[in-house]
């Protein structure tokens, strides 16, 4: 006598459709969004004890997005780009969006300057905060509000 499941063959549709089935059950059918806590929370992840300075940090994103699903998105940082004093990292993170982590550019004295473009995804009007990790240890951000009109990742 055999085992009934055992002979049970699934196809690979029916697998991922219930996947997504139980994924949606588990977030109650909504999706979670960031707040201003977890991205303090992913903030202090990145600078950890070290105090956060303004300045040096150039972030530039358009006042009003009128399409959430590509906001175009670019920072400089003033740096000479030395061997002894560069821009290791620029993190980016957004307080509404599903994870408040958007991106990470890494840079060398090869660089040449820290300046980095792409487009980003805002699910709705929120702050974006990007933060410069200096060769020193230093650490500095700039924070900028794009009110979005039509919704990115929530729709």
């Amino acid at each position: 006598m055999s085992d009934a499941s055992s002979n049970a063959t699934f196809t690979r549709r029916q697998v991922l459709a219930w996947a997504g089935a139980a994924v949606v059950l588990g977030l109650g059918g909504r999706v979670a969004f960031a707040d201003a806590a977890a991205t303090k929370k992913a903030i202090n992840e990145v600078v950890g004890n070290k105090t956060l300075k303004e300045g040096r940090v150039d972030l530039i994103l358009p006042e009003i997005a009128e399409n959430g699903s590509m906001v175009p998105l670019e920072v400089e940082v003033d740096s000479p780009m030395t061997e002894s004093d560069y821009v290791k990292a620029v993190h980016v993170f957004a307080d509404g969006n599903p994870n408040p982590d958007v991106a990470t550019f890494k840079f060398t004295p090869a660089s040449g300057r820290a300046s980095a473009s792409t487009r980003i995804r805002l699910a709705e009007t929120q702050d974006i905060v990007a933060v410069a990790e200096m060769s020193d240890g230093s650490m500095y951000s700039a924070r900028k509000e794009v009110k979005v009109t039509i919704g990115g990742c929530g729709g």
